[in-house]
C-alpha cells in the first residue's frame, strides 16, 4: 500500500485572504463554508487541492517547497502579467530570449512560485507534437453537446449526414464509442487481444451495435446526458491511466493518449454527421483538430484548414488536388512504434 497526497498545506498570516488570491490564480473558488477570518481555507481544483492555514509565525526565508505553474490558454509572459496584476510580485526573472526559462513570483504573503511555458508554447518552441489530453476529450464532448442541444425536438430521426443511421442512433453510437474506449483502460490488466466483454446488440436491423442506449422516454436531453457521461468517463480514465498502459483496439494496441484521440475524432466527425441531419453549424477548434491529426493521422496533408483535413482523412470531405478518401483507418498505436 502507498500514501496519497491529500492536499498541499500552506502556512500563512490570513488563510482566507491568501486563498482568495490563489483561487483567482487557478480559476477556482473557495469552499462554500469558508469565510473571512476563518483559520483555514480550501481551494480545490481538478489537478490538486491547496489548504491555507493561519499561523502566528511569519515567513522568514525562501520556501523549501514551491509550486510551478504553467498556463493552459495563454503564453507564459501573458500569465506573468496577469498574476502581477492580481497581486503577485516578481522575485527573479529567468526567462531567456529564445522563449525558454521561467519567472519566479511571490504571492501577497511572499510565498515563492514559478511560471513556466504551457504545453502549447513549449511544443511551438521545440517543434514537438502537442499531446492529446483528457482536457481535450472534455472540450470536444462539451462543444458537441452544446451544439446539439440547440436542435429542435422533432429532427432526431432525420438521417445523420451520409450515414445509414438517424441522428439519435448516431449520438447513441458516439456515446457507446466513448464508453468503450474508457472501459478498455479500466481493468488492472487491460485486454491485449479483445474488447472488454460487454454485450453488444442493435436495437433494429441495420442499426449500430452498442452497449449503451439512451432511454427514449428521456428525450434529447437524456440522450445528450448519456453522451456527456460517456465523455466524462473517458476523460477520467485517460487522466488517471499510466501512459505506458496498452489495451486492445480493432486497429492495434493503443495507449491512453491514443484512446483520447480516437474519442475526440469520433466526437468531432459524428457531430458533423448529426449537425448535417439537424441543420446545425459545426466547426470545431483548429488546434484540437491539429492535435488529433498529428496523433492518429501523422501522414495527413499539412493544409491550413485542419478541420477539412480531418473530414477528408475520415472520408467526409474533398481536399483540393487530392483524391477523395474511400477507405481509411487511424494509427492508434503509440507513435514510437
Amino acid at each position: 500500500m502507498t500514501s496519497l497526497v491529500q492536499h498541499i498545506t500552506i502556512d500563512c498570516a490570513d488563510a482566507y485572504e491568501l486563498a482568495l488570491f490563489w483561487a483567482e490564480v487557478l480559476g477556482s473558488s473557495l469552499a462554500d463554508d469558508d469565510e473571512p477570518g476563518d483559520p483555514e481555507a480550501l481551494v480545490e481544483t481538478p489537478r490538486g487541492t491547496l489548504l491555507f492555514v493561519t499561523v502566528p509565525e511569519p515567513k522568514r526565508a525562501k520556501n523549501r517547497v514551491h509550486l510551478d505553474l504553467r498556463p493552459d490558454d495563454r503564453t507564459r509572459d501573458e500569465e506573468v502579467e496577469r498574476l502581477l496584476a492580481i497581486g503577485a510580485t516578481l522575485v527573479a526573472d529567468h526567462r531567456k530570449p529564445n522563449g525558454r526559462g521561467w519567472a519566479t513570483l511571490a504571492d501577497p504573503e511572499g510565498n515563492e512560485f514559478c511560471v513556466e511555458c504551457g504545453a502549447g508554447e513549449r511544443a511551438a518552441l521545440t517543434g514537438a507534437r502537442l499531446p492529446v489530453t483528457a482536457d481535450d476529450v472534455t472540450l470536444a464532448v462539451r462543444l458537441a453537446v452544446d451544439v446539439m442541444a440547440q436542435a429542435p425536438g422533432d429532427g432526431w430521426r432525420n438521417p445523420a449526414g451520409t450515414l445509414e443511421w438517424d441522428c439519435w442512433e448516431t449520438v447513441e453510437h458516439l456515446s457507446d464509442d466513448l464508453f468503450s474506449y474508457a472501459v478498455q483502460l479500466g481493468p488492472r490488466k487491460p485486454p491485449q487481444d479483445r474488447l472488454v466483454p460487454y454485450h453488444f446488440a442493435p436495437r433494429r436491423e441495420g442499426g449500430p451495435w452498442n452497449m449503451v442506449f439512451a432511454d427514449p422516454e428521456a428525450g434529447s436531453t437524456g440522450l445528450l446526458q448519456t453522451l456527456e457521461a460517456s465523455g466524462s468517463l473517458l476523460g477520467a480514465m485517460v487522466r488517471t491511466t499510466p501512459a505506458d498502459v496498452r489495451s486492445h483496439h480493432a486497429w492495434g494496441l493503443s495507449d491512453p493518449e491514443g484512446f483520447a484521440a480516437m474519442g475526440i475524432v469520433e466526437t468531432l466527425v459524428h457531430t458533423h454527421d448529426v449537425a448535417a441531419g439537424l441543420s446545425l453549424p459545426w466547426t470545431p477548434p483548429r488546434d484540437l483538430c491539429d492535435r488529433v491529426l498529428a496523433r492518429l493521422f501523422p501522414d495527413a496533408p499539412d493544409d491550413e484548414d485542419r478541420w477539412t483535413v480531418l473530414l477528408w482523412s475520415t472520408g467526409r470531405a474533398d481536399l483540393p488536388g487530392r483524391d477523395r478518401v474511400t477507405s481509411w483507418k487511424w494509427h492508434g498505436a503509440p507513435l514510437d512504434r
